[in-house]
């Protein structure tokens, strides 16, 4: 008889879980905290003015002045959704990248490497000390694709 029940009440489990995710979209490739930061949904990209030239300061092995490291930290903190925060620096990065018609291995400015640049990027989050979302644990502030070529 508890056989019975347990089986019954595992399949109306699954079939209450599987209502609960195709109603809010778990299938989907774009479901998550991540979907809010998509500017097809309205979301507005931050500029970032401050960590666009923090980074490019940086790259060349600069010195970073403190009214643009400040200005850099608080525009990022300034976006209210951690999860958009990494997003919006990759668009940032993008738009420099288009900005000085840099390729794959090409030298964003002189002395500046595209790798180096992405990766100075990244860490943004870290030498700001702005939560953006690590799902590997490891304490770690720097954006996940850093670690991927497309960026």
């Amino acid at each position: 008889m508890w056989m019975k029940t347990v089986f019954w009440g595992l399949l109306l489990f699954m079939l209450v879980a599987t209502t609960m995710a195709v109603e809010y979209g778990a299938r989907s490739h774009n479901s998550g905290p991540w979907s809010w930061c998509d500017p097809a949904t309205g979301y507005k990209v931050g500029a970032l003015t401050g960590c666009r030239a923090m980074v490019k300061l940086q790259c060349v092995g600069s010195q970073v002045p403190e009214a643009v490291l400040r200005d850099c930290c608080q525009q990022l903190a300034d976006i209210n959704n951690e999860w958009c925060r990494c997003g919006d620096l990759s668009s940032m990065l993008r738009s420099v990248y288009q900005e000085l018609g840099v390729r794959e291995g090409k030298e964003v400015l002189p002395g500046c490497r595209k790798e180096v640049m992405k990766l100075t990027a990244a860490s943004v989050p870290e030498v700001c000390k702005v939560p953006i979302p690590n799902p590997s644990g490891d304490g770690a502030g720097v954006c996940y694709w850093a670690a991927y070529p497309d960026v």
